[in-house]
């Protein structure tokens, strides 16, 4: 007998607690009892059941956040079809490109991007739902929701032992996106089992990120109050949102609380109700946490480290006064490792390439042997990223693989660069890059991003890092450009390839190789 999935168990809680707040949506302040959502949700999947898909179709999702977009996530989740989220500021192409290996037969979509997606999807067999902001003449959530549940609904037992629960894409900040497969397990809820139903979450992430899907199936495993918006994320208009819903959970990309911690209401914002704050996705500036310190209780501060490919948090750090630089332990179940060039096994304080092992299969990227064999071997998930476990068992990472700089024979990592330009006031955040020199190897730049109300000059910067650097390579030899924003990927991750593009534009590089 297969165990229950996923979508069993969000059925099951959710009956258990008709009566509780499930959501809140601003800004129009729109209230889901668990019995609202619960019903809009079976909707949904009667829709679903109706259009005869199986266990084995995809059902696309090109949507931010909204009322009902949970409820669209339960009712894939209720009948065992996979979710294929991609993030709605994808180009057509990619769109494309990703749905043609998944191939789905119906779309859920925001209005806002409807034509694109009917373009990018042309040439497949699907229907289309329009999410919020409709065209005229399109099937919308309303409609669909007006679907009647026959008899007594109950969600589809799994008919395979490791079915897909969903398809997210990579953040393409290393190329082009891939599918990754998460898989109906229950480790998806790893490193949240703290929550309560006291709990009130909220995240900007919508269902293409990993964290944006976590948090909607914790919502209704443990039964907490989520709050959604359909604004993009603005520092101050989030803070205000904690104070409003007394929000006690919290999860960003290290981007994103760079801008917090550098908003002017930061200061006077009232979050004595946190009590858990997860910065994760990414390596945070230290200029960032002690930020996050001054002002927060230190125990609701963790960074955690996961990623689409593991499809859950694999290390959480439930010791930041202790451990400050690190991710933490392993979750219970999880193993980490650090290899060298060569795929063997280092020691304690030793750097080289972090490898998870979580107890279960990956299936890979979908569609993509090649990519999954790269990445996955004898069951090691091989991140990519540059990293070393501590005498006490506590997991750092330091840089991805990629992105180490070597500059005259000495080599060092970008975000050496960030963390002291970061100390430098009026600066937000900066994103450090190598440009190719034949004589001297990658010679250091940098985008900075300034608060808007600081004048700095580029050459103010170069001279900071002269002046305040321990070593003498490490150095803006290239220069760096003061910018309005930095360039980032659809997930919100600030992307270095692209801000290295930009950063060659605008000085009018031209690359000798």
């Amino acid at each position: 007998m297969l165990p229950m999935s996923i979508g069993e168990i969000i059925f099951q809680e959710m009956v258990r607690h008709p009566k509780d707040i499930a959501q809140i949506s601003e800004p129009e302040g729109t209230v889901l009892l668990r019995e609202d959502l619960l019903e809009n949700s079976m909707r949904i999947a009667t829709f679903m059941r109706n259009l005869e898909l199986t266990q084995s179709d995809f059902v696309g999702i090109v949507a931010g956040n909204s009322v009902h977009i949970s409820a669209v996530a339960y009712a894939c989740l209720f009948n065992g079809f996979a979710l294929n989220a991609i993030n709605p500021a994808y180009i057509a192409d990619i769109i494309e490109s990703l749905y043609q290996i998944t191939q789905p037969r119906l779309i859920f979509c925001d209005g806002d991007v409807y034509d694109k997606v009917k373009a990018a999807t042309s040439k497949l067999n699907v229907k289309l739902v329009s999410m919020r902001n409709h065209p005229e003449g399109v099937i919308t959530i309303q409609e669909v929701l007006q679907t009647k549940v026959q008899g007594e609904f109950k969600p589809n037992p799994l008919k395979d032992k490791n079915p897909p629960m969903a398809i997210l894409s990579t953040s393409g900040t290393t190329g082009t996106p891939k599918a990754v497969v998460l898989t109906n397990n229950i480790k998806v809820l790893s490193g949240f089992t703290y929550l309560t139903t006291c709990d009130v979450q909220y995240t900007a992430s919508s269902l293409d990120w990993a964290s944006g899907l976590w948090a909607t199936i914790t919502e209704a495993v443990y039964s907490t109050k989520r709050i959604i918006s359909e604004k993009p994320l603005d520092p101050t208009e989030t803070l205000k949102l904690f104070e409003k819903h007394q929000v006690t959970w919290f999860i960003q990309s290290p981007a994103q609380a760079a801008a917090i911690v550098s908003c002017p209401y930061f200061e006077e914002a009232n979050l004595q109700s946190l009590r858990y704050y997860l910065v994760g996705g990414g390596r945070c500036t230290k200029e960032v946490f002690k930020k996050l310190q001054r002002k927060l209780n230190r125990n609701c501060i963790n960074f955690a480290y996961g990623s689409s490919e593991l499809g859950s948090i694999g290390s959480i750090n439930w010791h930041f006064d202790e451990k400050p630089n690190s991710v933490g332990r392993p979750c219970p179940g999880y193993k980490f490792k650090i290899i060298n060039g060569e795929g063997e096994n280092l020691g304690p304080n030793e750097e080289g390439e972090v490898c998870i092992n979580k107890g279960c299969h990956w299936p890979g990227y979908y569609g993509n042997p090649e990519a999954t064999a790269l990445a996955y071997k004898d069951n090691w998930l091989h991140s990519g990223d540059l990293g070393y476990v501590d005498d006490d068992g506590f997991v750092y990472i330091v840089e991805r693989k990629k992105d180490l700089l070597k500059y005259q024979s000495n080599k060092y990592y970008p975000h050496e660069l960030e963390e002291l330009i970061s100390r430098m006031p009026g600066v937000v955040e900066a994103c450090a890059f190598g440009i190719w020199n034949v004589e001297n190897g990658d010679e250091a730049a940098a985008c900075i991003l300034r608060k808007p109300d600081v004048q700095l000059t580029e050459q103010e910067v170069i001279d900071y890092v002269a002046q305040h650097a321990i070593t003498q390579y490490l150095r803006l030899h290239d220069g760096c450009l003061i910018v309005d924003s930095l360039k980032r990927s659809p997930n919100g991750k600030t992307n270095r390839a692209a801000n290295k593009e930009h950063y060659i534009k605008v000085k009018g590089i031209k690359i000798v190789t």
